[in-house]
């Protein structure tokens, strides 16, 4: 049985490690495709997941989501736009409002900005704030360790 259950197709993960995190790459996954990750962050883990779903004919925004402790912490959509009813950061509020706060300060949303400045605008804000860093290189360029998950 896989650590996270999930239903549909054979999912392919990538796996590496950058600046003391480790990561995994998911190929063939829909967003939402492992379902809730409040299980998986207990203990004191920290799960960050960003989703994009690109393969799709009717692209779905770029989602941020931030759990910790078994509970969601902050999920917020990369567009920042009412197409897909952006509702401000979501989760728990000493998380979830000082990231809003952040992108408030940084002018977001903005409706006459373009939506790949607004989403690379979020992106550098997310990094900021919670410290991440995420080299593309090792991601598109370099062999990495990879598995395959099959649905139960």
């Amino acid at each position: 049985m896989p650590l996270l259950p999930f239903a549909g197709m054979d999912i392919g993960l990538r796996l590496g490690c950058s600046g003391g995190w480790v990561y995994a790459v998911a190929y063939s996954c829909r967003p939402g495709e492992f379902g809730p990750l409040e299980a998986v962050s207990r203990d004191g883990a920290h799960v960050f997941l960003l989703e994009y779903e690109e393969e799709n004919g009717k692209p779905v925004p770029p989602q941020f989501e931030y759990f910790h402790d078994g509970r969601l912490s902050s999920a917020l959509k990369l567009h920042l736009d009412s197409s897909r009813s952006y509702e401000g950061v979501q989760g728990d509020p000493a998380t979830a409002d000082r990231l809003q706060e952040r992108l408030t300060a940084a002018g977001l949303p903005d409706p006459g900005r373009k939506r790949r400045e607004v989403h690379l605008t979020t992106l550098r804000i997310v990094q900021d704030f919670f410290g991440l860093s995420l080299p593309r290189d090792p991601i598109v360029k370099i062999p990495l360790p990879a598995v395959l998950l099959e649905p139960a």
